[in-house]
């Protein structure tokens, strides 16, 4: 029987509608939303002859709006739980930040640093693909193991290898991938894509996340990876809005992993190709597989076209090349 996780999310009530459709593209499910002025409104409704109300229902006229949710005490759950985190620390750094209020996470029967680091309980090692075996820095190897070894700590990153959009991207690149590659990880999270990329033969990676401590993160698995420094550069920040951090980016590249949420991926599609090689790949991921068609469609209006699309769960991830 599987435990569950309530969490809530404190906002406003003009962001309600924008927050519940973001945290769906980033799985989940269903929500509870609780709104002081739509109950106003309800109170206010002149049609409506109120004789009694209860007073637990009366207590939503002065409550905070909030989304609640709840997530699997599991792995998966864990994984979903750093996504989420993510978005809110974006949505925290947008210029409209204020729209969407405080943005106060908590999570119900359990503290949220307690939960954020239960998930170490979950994460063992196991194989990727055909070629990649990931564990976490605690945990021993076999005595016998003829896979590549990419070591992953992912803290409050996403990015473990179990969630399926990331095994997805993981899975996709094999038949892509190169020796001296030059990768581009947009929403790098702990940087296991570009990492592993890079334990494979790829030759240099630049990692670009909106979150400082995904930034952080994915530089120190990159050392624990024996990266060099110099190979893996890592910046934060909004390519869609800061054209100086584009500069830095630069182009030439033979491969793009972009393991965001679908509207993070429209917003992007027309910038894509201005970072790829002729001949280079997009592999995309995130999608909820009922927005895939829309992702796709609006990356075949910038150039791109489809090689490949898996799906696994509820979930979508692309390979794509520019068209000819």
């Amino acid at each position: 029987m599987t435990d569950w996780i309530e969490v809530k999310i404190i906002t406003e009530t003009p962001a309600l509608e924008i927050l519940c459709a973001l945290l769906t593209d980033s799985g989940v499910k269903g929500f509870v939303t609780q709104d002081k002025e739509s109950f106003q409104e309800f109170l206010d409704d002149k049609e409506g002859k109120w004789d009694y109300i209860d007073e637990d229902l009366m207590q939503l006229s002065s409550c905070d709006t909030s989304v609640t949710f709840y997530l699997p005490d599991d792995a998966q759950g864990a994984e979903q739980f750093a996504s989420v985190k993510n978005l809110l620390e974006t949505l925290k750094n947008r210029e409209d930040a204020a729209f969407f209020g405080s943005l106060a996470l908590s999570c119900n029967n359990v503290k949220e640093d307690d939960w954020a680091n239960n998930w170490k309980q979950y994460f063992k090692p196991f194989p990727v693909g055909e070629k990649l075996y990931i564990k976490p820095s605690w945990e021993p190897l076999p005595e016998t193991i003829d896979r590549t070894v990419l070591e992953i700590d992912p803290a409050s990153s996403f990015g473990t290898g179990q969630h399926h959009t990331t095994r997805l991207c993981l899975e996709l690149s094999e038949s892509v991938l190169k020796e001296h590659d030059r990768i581009l990880d947009l929403g790098c999270g702990s940087g296991i894509l570009s990492i592993g990329a890079m334990l494979l033969g790829a030759d240099e990676t630049c990692a670009v996340d909106i979150v400082d401590n995904s930034v952080r993160t994915a530089l120190e698995n990159a050392q624990k990876n024996h990266i060099r420094p110099e190979a893996y550069r890592a910046y934060c920040g909004d390519i869609c809005s800061n054209p100086e951090l584009r500069q830095k980016i630069g182009t030439g590249y033979d491969l793009i992993y972009a393991n965001i949420v679908a509207d993070v991926l429209i917003a992007m599609a027309g910038l894509f190709g201005s970072f790829l090689k002729s001949t280079g790949y997009l592999i995309v991921s995130g999608i909820i597989i009922e927005r895939a068609d829309e992702v796709l469609n609006e990356l075949e209006k910038h150039g791109f076209e489809k090689i490949t699309v898996k799906e696994k769960e509820g979930w979508a991830a692309a390979l794509l090349k520019q068209k000819a």
